[in-house]
Formats: C-alpha cells, sequence, structure tokens
C-alpha cells in the first residue's frame, strides 16, 4: 500500500482515479482549496495562484499524481484565458516539485498528465513518443506543461508523463456531450469527419496511472491512448450503433466552428494519430482496446 497525493482530484480523471487507487488498497489524500482531514479522501489546502500548499500534504506521500490544470474547452480562447490554461499547468507543477524540495522528502515517483495536444495537427502521421512537437497554442500549451514536468525530473524523481487522448466517459468529457443528441437520433462528426481521434476508455487510462506507479522502470513521456484510434466520422457512427440507433450522421462545417469556437475548433478539428506501442511495451494491457468494447461497457455502468 502507497500514500499517494493527488492534485486536481475533483477534475474528470481524478474522481475516477481516486476511487480505484483507493480500492487497490492504496492511501488517497487530496490537494484542494479547503481542508477536510475527515472525508473518504483527507484534503490539503493548496492554491497554485498563490504559490501556496500544505508541506505536510508532500511529507507524507510515497507518489505525487497531477491531474491540476484549467480545462481546455470550458471557455473561449482569449488571451487570458490562454494564459491561465498554461500557467494552471506549469504552476501547480512547479508549486510540488517546490514543496518535495522544501520538505526534502523525495517520492518514489511523480505522475503527471499531460496531452496529444502536444503533436498538434498531423493528418495521417502516425506519432510515436519521438515525433516532433506539433504547431497552434494546444502544442504550446503541452510543450510548456512538459518543459514544467521536465524539472521535476532534472531534480532526480522518477517522473511519467502520460500524454492523455480524448478520454470517454459518461460522466464528463466529449462523451456526455455527444449522448444526449446520439441519444435522440441526432449525431453529428465536425468538418470532414476524416480526422484522427486517438480516444480511451476512462478506466483504461486510470489504470496506466496505477500501471506507472508500479512499475519503476518507467519514465518519461507515454502515449496514454488506446491502440485503435478512429476517425471522427467513426468514432460517431460506433456510438450511435452502441446505443442502437440508426447510424446517419449530420456535418458541422469546419467554417462555422471556427465562427462559433474561433481558434479553439481546433480541439475537435484537428487529427491525431497516436501510438499506444511505448506503453504496450512497458506492459500494460488494455480492458478496453476498441471502440466497441468501450462504449458498451461505459453504457452499461456509466462511468
Amino acid at each position: 500500500m502507497a500514500s499517494i497525493l493527488l492534485a486536481g482530484g475533483a477534475g474528470l480523471i481524478g474522481r475516477r482515479l481516486r476511487t480505484l487507487l483507493a480500492q487497490e488498497g492504496h492511501k488517497v489524500s487530496i490537494l484542494s482549496r479547503k481542508a477536510n482531514p475527515y472525508g473518504d479522501f483527507p484534503t490539503f489546502v493548496w492554491d497554485p495562484e498563490k504559490g501556496t500548499i500544505d508541506h505536510d500534504a508532500v511529507r507524507q506521500a510515497d507518489v505525487v499524481i497531477n491531474l491540476a490544470g484549467a480545462g481546455i474547452a470550458d471557455e473561449r480562447w482569449t488571451p487570458e484565458r490562454k494564459r491561465e490554461i498554461i500557467e494552471s499547468r506549469t504552476r501547480s507543477t512547479r508549486l510540488l516539485l517546490e514543496s518535495i524540495q522544501c520538505t526534502g522528502h523525495s517520492p518514489q515517483c511523480f505522475v503527471s498528465g499531460a496531452a496529444i495536444g502536444y503533436y498538434g495537427e498531423r493528418g495521417h502521421e502516425e506519432l510515436s513518443e519521438n515525433a516532433t512537437p506539433g504547431k497552434g497554442f494546444l502544442a504550446e500549451s503541452c510543450i510548456a506543461w512538459e518543459q514544467a514536468i521536465g524539472e521535476v525530473a532534472d531534480a532526480g524523481i522518477r517522473t511519467v508523463a502520460l500524454r492523455i487522448g480524448i478520454v470517454l466517459s459518461t460522466r464528463g468529457g466529449a462523451l456526455e456531450k455527444m449522448l444526449l443528441p446520439a441519444r435522440l437520433g441526432a449525431g453529428t462528426y465536425f468538418g470532414n469527419g476524416a480526422q484522427w481521434y486517438s480516444w480511451i476508455h476512462i478506466d483504461d487510462v486510470c489504470r496506466m496511472f496505477l500501471h506507472a506507479i508500479q512499475h519503476p522502470e518507467m519514465a518519461g513521456a507515454f502515449n496514454a491512448v488506446s491502440p485503435q484510434p478512429a476517425t471522427n466520422k467513426d468514432l460517431s457512427l460506433a456510438l450511435m450503433q452502441a446505443l442502437g440507433k440508426s447510424p446517419v450522421l449530420l456535418p458541422a462545417p469546419a467554417f462555422a466552428l471556427r465562427w462559433m469556437m474561433g481558434e479553439m475548433a481546433e480541439v475537435v478539428l484537428n487529427s491525431t494519430k497516436v501510438s499506444s506501442r511505448k506503453i504496450e511495451q512497458a506492459g500494460f494491457q488494455f480492458q478496453f482496446g476498441s471502440l466497441d468494447a468501450a462504449f458498451s461497457d461505459l453504457l452499461k455502468r456509466e462511468v
């Protein structure tokens, strides 16, 4: 059993991850804006914007997991929002490192979320972790994020960065937004629908964090995506079929998306075909490697 400190424990992945960690017998505590020592998951106070943290949280941690960061698609990308997206990730990472250095307590490993936005728009190119970073704001934000994560590794701590793809869950994220119209028979696709979406079932991505903790040979960046990326149109068709609906899709033209969303349209229009080969070679085995298996499980269990 390990004592695990989780930053970002209230987000989509964090909520599921803390439950799975506890089921595995680990002691999980959370960094939050409010202290609650008596909850199911005791919380310690931190504020990355102000640069404050309760050092006791780090002193007791065998493992630190960082999932903190402002939502990429929650608000329009104004200059202020862009700055918030980047700084919420870099400041939280550096604050955790500062606390580690201040306390003199070095955790066994530091596992951080990252994102496949690192690769930017890449068409049909298959992308391994050795691929060069892309262009655009998504790539820019991910590069800055991984630079901060790299500072933790430079401090001599075993560090793993999981470049997470589109997380499928019925309780948040892209799938939750797709479900209501799909259940009404109104499936859609974005642009021409041919862009590659590298997705992952929420339980598989949480199990990757567990795998990184349990395998001390793992270090560096790993793509956290399923072995079967799908085009936007194929993903939407698979969801309609899983719901037992007629596989009829309506297009959302790229020009309309750019007019409505501005630069943020790249979130849905970028094509990123990402390989899972490296993490599979590290011994990870997927429970939900295909869209059929993922949607069948998600719709049944509603996770």
